[in-house]
């Protein structure tokens, strides 16, 4: 079945299409809010709240593009709780635990660089790197154009290798 298919059930269908569609993008969607709060425990909540909205919000949807609509939900609510919860103070940083996707361990060094990039930059590292899409895929998610996610893209990625080459040679990272 493909994802059209079920974004259509899901718009007018009930607890099992909610079901089958927790069963898909559960883990991932998970792991999405994960990288950009970089806290599991939130992260929780978040998909939580994401997919309550998204079956209460359903016959809003038009069917399409399931995967972009769940992940641009995630997203906006990851924001919105970083929001309204204090800033992660930089002595809390080291204590956060972020599980990494299973078929993708990430090391210590990574998760923390990760928790100094701005939640808008995690999102698009994670949704090149651990999810591969595409930038037209992630236009429909940010709302921007594929070039203009490119553009970010490298810079984000330009911008984390520079934070990983100092932190190589010992050195401290200042924000």
């Amino acid at each position: 079945m493909n994802e059209t298919d079920l974004g259509t059930r899901f718009v007018s269908g009930g607890e099992p299409e909610l079901e089958e569609v927790i069963r898909l993008f559960g883990e991932p969607l998970l792991r999405y809010a994960t990288t950009i709060l970089c806290d599991y425990q939130e992260a929780e909540d978040v998909v939580q709240e994401v997919f309550l909205s998204a079956f209460q919000n359903r016959a809003a949807f038009d069917g399409k593009h399931l995967s972009a609509w769940l992940y641009k939900i995630t997203y906006h609510r990851s924001l919105n709780f970083r929001k309204k919860h204090r800033p992660i103070s930089l002595d809390e940083v080291n204590e956060v635990e972020v599980p990494p996707a299973p078929e993708a361990e990430m090391s210590d060094e990574v998760l923390e660089i990760l928790r100094m990039l701005k939640p808008e930059e995690r999102a698009l590292l994670h949704g090149r790197i651990m999810e591969d899409e595409s930038y037209e895929a992630l236009s429909l998610r940010f709302r921007r154009s594929p070039a203009a996610l490119r553009k970010q893209y490298e810079r984000s990625k330009k911008k984390l290798a520079r934070y990983l080459a100092v932190l190589q040679r010992g050195e401290g990272v200042s924000l």
